[in-house]
């Protein structure tokens, strides 16, 4: 029987069944940049050019990103739990996959599977958060969901550059085996099964929401490729964003005239906070995403930093924002959340300026630690209000449509990013170095660069960085905007919640 759509599902141990979601979280966040350490590797072993080379991330990504809406209304349909350990399944698999292929064509589709299992687990973990914690206690859970996007980030790359160095690029895939499978019985142990509610799938939008987001995500990833030009005969790569854009606006248009159950609750939007989280989100997503090219560029090709070496350099971001998790949790339970993720957005936008700022090419490591030390007390302070203020007001029978919604719009936010900073990269690379622009379209692959383009080079990832910290300031004032959530407006709210949750 399909739950209410206002009953709330308790268990007497939701830490312990967070803890076995954000296992697997972790693990798929960490594929997402483990990946860029080995692409030289892969690009040798597997004898590929460069362009096929870029569709082991670009598939994962395309795959990740496009089903996001759907997977998350099937958590609600089916049961999160159930979903999560089918997406786990596919996960894991694939990882094994991944790491037997001979080719470079068998490892894209194989990346695919990741991606498809990647997009059934994520908007599960944030809808049993939803569901399963009390108002008053979804801040604490939702910085523990936060910090573990914070630290993957650095997990990634450094894990990477170990087993590349140690074992090959097929491990990067192969330790997800384990992983995946003490997540698996964590998971069947500790989460709960949740109640369902019972919905008619609306095919139509299906069709319409994957058509449209797969064309702007590719003609967005891909844009840099194709030079913005051509692709094939008279497919153009604007065309492919347009006809992207054109189809979304159809799916909406299409959402708010279904009388049935569309897709897309638009009514998840009359939330203020939600609506505004989904802004700021966006952004965070495009600024952690385009800030890693730029820096990680001129770590190894300036400083000449090995990959490992270069990753290094973001342990303090990882351990300040792993450090304040607990503490930003319990303050956003109890304070507005404008103020909390306000703070965090503006440290974020502040330490990218600050780090454009000291990218020289003989600068003391020290003074790049600073800022980014400054980013770990940005994400820290980022990431779980913005989840918590997102979900927080929702019915509990869209808390997976809504968890789909947000870590979609999360998603297209860092394509958006990695497009972003390539075309502005590119240009600055152009602009700085009129000598041999040529000479620096690749310096992931060349190593350290020559003494004489140092500065130029420098001077291009710096300005760079501009670009992320202006987009975050957008996310600042959507975050300012924030109204207080029902349970700081009605002290009676959290006692009601509890009676209901124990009833």
């Amino acid at each position: 029987m399909a739950a209410s759509p206002q009953a709330v599902t308790p268990t007497d141990r939701p830490w312990p069944a967070l803890w076995a979601l954000v296992l697997g979280f972790f693990m798929i966040l960490v594929d997402s940049t483990i990946v860029s350490v080995a692409t030289p590797a892969i690009l040798t072993d597997l004898k590929a050019d460069v362009s096929s080379v870029v569709w082991v991330t670009s598939a994962y990504l395309l795959a990740y990103a496009v089903p996001l809406l759907i997977t998350g209304r099937l958590g609600d349909r089916f049961g999160p739990k159930k979903l999560y350990l089918t997406g786990l399944t596919l996960f894991t698999l694939a990882s094994v996959w991944c790491g037997l292929t001979g080719s470079i064509e068998m490892l894209i589709v194989a990346r695919i599977f990741q991606g498809l299992g990647a997009s059934l687990m994520t908007p599960q973990t944030m809808a049993v958060i939803t569901r399963i914690f009390p108002a008053d206690q979804r801040g604490r859970a939702m910085s523990l969901w936060g910090a573990t996007a914070g630290v993957a980030t650095l997990v990634g790359p450094i894990l990477g550059g170990v087993l590349v160095d140690g074992l090959g690029w097929q491990w990067i895939f192969f330790i997800n085996a384990p992983v995946g499978i003490v997540g698996f019985v964590l998971a069947l142990r500790l989460v709960p099964d949740l109640p369902t509610n019972e919905h008619r799938f609306d095919l139509l939008g299906v069709a319409l929401s994957t058509i449209g987001l797969f064309c702007l995500v590719f003609g967005i990833q891909e844009g840099q490729k194709y030079d913005w030009g051509q692709i094939t005969g008279p497919i153009s790569v604007w065309s492919l964003i347009i006809a992207g854009l054109v189809v979304i606006a159809g799916f909406l248009l299409w959402q708010a005239k279904n009388k049935g159950e569309p897709l897309l609750p638009l009514s998840l939007f009359k939330d203020r906070n939600f609506s505004l989280a989904n802004t700021a989100i966006t952004t965070v997503g495009f600024a952690i995403t385009a800030m890693t090219f730029p820096l990680m560029l001129y770590a190894q090709s300036v400083r000449g930093l090995s990959p490992t070496r270069s990753a290094l350099l973001l342990v303090p971001m990882a351990v300040i924002s792993g450090a304040l998790a607990p503490f930003v949790g319990r303050l956003t339970d109890k304070a507005p959340p404008r103020f909390i993720a306000g703070f965090g957005l503006l440290c974020c936008s502040v330490s990218l300026f600050w780090l454009s700022q000291v990218m020289e090419p003989t600068v003391p490591i020290w003074q790049l630690l600073l800022p980014i030390a400054l980013l770990g007390v940005a994400n820290g302070f980022m990431w779980a209000p913005l989840g918590t203020t997102a979900t927080r007001n929702l019915p509990y029978h869209q808390a997976g449509a809504g968890a789909g919604v947000y870590n979609t719009t999360r998603q297209v936010g860092a394509v958006l990013g990695s497009a972003g900073i390539a075309v502005l990269m590119e240009s600055r690379l152009a602009a700085n170095l009129p000598a041999a622009p040529g000479g620096t379209s690749e310096p992931s692959f060349a190593g350290k660069l020559p003494e004489a383009i140092h500065q130029g080079f420098s001077d291009a990832m710096a300005q760079s960085l501009m670009l992320p910290a202006a987009v975050l300031i957008i996310g600042l004032v959507a975050a300012l905007f924030f109204t207080r959530p029902l349970h700081l407006q009605d002290k009676a709210y959290a006692s009601t919640a509890k009676a209901s949750d124990q009833g």
